[in-house]
């Protein structure tokens, strides 16, 4: 079972960038899809962004495309999200994870409920 630690939140202002990173014990690039999803406070947790392996194809949230991009680090058994122009809304606790295959998409964007590998998560606050 493959260990993944994020580490990059922060609080940011409106308008701010942040870049989230994903530490993962093994090789993940190669045969793993890779997802970045959110939880917000009294919501459910959903897909932001997800990359299939060997970084074939990548995957936004309509929330977040032209604002956020997801990319790896083969040689740092690493994932990355890197945020720009950022909203009160992208407030949340961010979880990277890591799942076997091809990402599994749901509406435009990779599902939580097909990962079993997730990180502890990373809290990401943007403040007007």
């Amino acid at each position: 079972r493959v260990h993944l630690v994020e580490s990059g939140g922060g609080s940011v202002q409106l308008g701010g960038s942040l870049k989230l990173s994903c530490a993962a014990s093994e090789d993940i690039y190669s045969s793993n899809c890779v997802g970045w999803f959110r939880q917000r406070p009294g919501k459910e947790r959903e897909g932001v962004a997800g990359m299939d392996p060997g970084g074939t194809r990548t995957y936004y949230a309509d929330s977040v495309k032209g604002r956020f991009n997801i990319s790896q680090d083969a040689s740092q058994n690493s994932v990355y999200l890197e945020m720009n122009n950022l909203l009160p809304d992208d407030t949340a606790m961010y979880y990277c994870a890591a799942e076997p295959g091809v990402c599994s998409v749901v509406r435009g964007s990779p599902h939580p409920a097909y990962f079993s590998n997730w990180g502890q998560g990373t809290q990401v606050t943007v403040s007007s």
